[in-house]
């Protein structure tokens, strides 16, 4: 005594029905069901196109390779001589009350000097 599950005799009931609305579509529609499934079944054999996928390893090698050139490049330099001069910072050297009297000391000659190689 073989007793078939519950799950076994919904499939053979559901099979029953399919193969029943089959047996009564019409010549036509049968037709293009088959053209269909034949086309389907020949796009699974034929090899996929890989269209703009086959450029996107190339792509990302390159936009690497570009972040990388650019983070390598130095940078600009500034050297001293052509840092931008602060006019404010030199009025605050000369209102300084604790800044150095170059009038008065002991390189007054020296002073006097650097201003005539200054005009020439």
């Amino acid at each position: 005594m073989s007793q078939e599950s519950p799950q076994g005799e919904f499939e053979k009931r559901s099979r029953e029905l399919l193969d029943e609305s089959a047996s009564r579509l019409d010549g036509r529609t049968l037709s293009r069901l088959t053209q269909a499934r034949h086309a389907a079944l020949d796009r699974l054999e034929r090899p996929a196109r890989f269209g703009w996928r086959m450029w996107v390893p190339a792509g990302a090698a390159a936009a690497v390779a570009l972040l990388v050139v650019l983070a390598w490049q130095p940078g600009p330099s500034i050297s001293p001589t052509a840092q931008a001069v602060n006019p404010l910072e030199d009025l605050d050297l000369l209102s300084d009350g604790e800044a150095p009297d170059f009038a008065e000391g002991e390189d007054l000659d020296f002073y006097e000097w650097a201003a005539g190689e200054m005009e020439t």
